[in-house]
């Protein structure tokens, strides 16, 4: 059962209620850049992200917004973090959300942009990030209990900031409201996520944040993000990783077809090709990838090694092939239909998944 959250509107983007899970992508360009800021959303975009978060570290990036704006589709949101004055001439350049940090920001600030957004009627995301906390201190972490510990209180002074800040904003009658708890820490993240879906209605956004480089950063957010998704828990997410951004929206998009809650895009079952493999199947794969990438369609494709497990696979999903010496057996929907040799294998493979994209 999905978590019962409130429909916050980000531009022509709903997030919350019903509405499907929303991949978010995020400029890694200076801002200030248009022309590189462009192009990179525009990246972004064909990559799958339905809203894209720029950062706003001065007056000449916030002051370039509108520009960019006109030369995209998708929603923008600024990232002004502690500056008051940044978010105000964000908010002036049309953007279509603000994302604040309370941390870094005194109430009095707070206060002044939620006026502001209030009379523009865009939304707000508070984001939470647990290095930015006051008053939390690491303790000892060389005991299990210890650190425990420090994620029960770590955790808990994210909601509590987040709660305070959503009670300052609906003292002002804002409640066009996004909330957002990440922490490096996988279980901090997790369990904060977990305590604030209980205390409010609010659409949450996930993500476990500096998660490093591409391989630990993807397992890092594919077990912080899907594990909460299992429970119900998220509307939006964004992955984080030492990496292209165009590789954080596709990361983001295979945690959401791994639980079947995306319809964007073939997911690929393959063998990891042990000594029973009668192909080189990770040059097959990787040859087969950027065709099978450009398919926008939910399709099941099964590219197996051997006899072994290969037919089974290949008959549960839509097209599929098991290999056999020299040759390849080619299933779709079930059914046997070629038997083909070996260099034609991925070109039919192809052309019969074609064939189950709707016209």
């Amino acid at each position: 059962m999905r978590r019962k959250s409130k429909v916050v509107k980000i531009g022509k983007v709903k997030i919350g209620g019903n509405n499907p899970l929303v991949v978010q992508g995020m400029t890694k360009t200076l801002t200030e850049d248009i022309p590189s800021t462009i192009r990179q959303i525009h990246r972004l975009q064909r990559a799958g992200a339905k809203i894209v978060r720029l950062a706003v570290p001065n007056m000449r990036a916030a002051e370039s917004l509108s520009r960019i704006k006109k030369e995209v589709e998708v929603p923008l949101v600024a990232d002004i973090h502690f500056s008051l004055e940044l978010a105000l001439e964000a908010i002036k350049q049309g953007i279509d959300k603000i994302r604040i940090n309370p941390g870094n920001m005194s109430e009095e600030k707070i206060i002044q942009i939620t006026q502001k957004a209030q009379e523009k009627g865009i939304p707000i995301r508070i984001g939470i990030n647990s290095g930015s906390l006051k008053g939390v201190f690491p303790l000892e972490k060389k005991n299990k209990e210890r650190k425990e510990e420090y994620r029960r209180i770590v955790a808990g002074k994210m909601v509590e900031s987040a709660l305070k800040t959503i009670n300052l904003l609906e003292k002002e009658n804002f409640r066009e409201i996004v909330i957002s708890l990440k922490s490096s820490d996988v279980l901090t993240t997790i369990l904060s996520a977990q305590l604030i879906s209980e205390e409010t209605i609010y659409p949450l956004h996930l993500g476990v944040t500096a998660t490093g480089p591409l391989f630990p950063g993807l397992i890092k957010s594919a077990i912080g993000i899907g594990s909460l998704l299992t429970q119900g828990i998220g509307d939006t997410l964004r992955v984080s990783l030492s990496d292209s951004p165009i590789k954080e929206v596709e990361v983001g998009y295979e945690i959401l077809k791994s639980l079947n809650l995306s319809q964007r895009g073939p997911v690929i079952i393959s063998c990891p090709g042990c000594g029973r493999c009668k192909v080189n199947l990770k040059l097959v794969i990787n040859n087969l990838l950027p065709k099978l990438n450009k398919i926008n369609f939910p399709l099941k494709i099964a590219i197996m090694g051997c006899e072994v497990n290969g037919p089974g696979e290949a008959k549960e999903a839509d097209v599929g092939v098991a290999y056999i010496k020299g040759a390849g057996v080619i299933f779709r929907k079930g059914e046997i239909i070629a038997r083909v040799k070996e260099d034609k294998i991925p070109e039919v493979l192809l052309k019969e998944a074609k064939k189950l994209i709707p016209k």
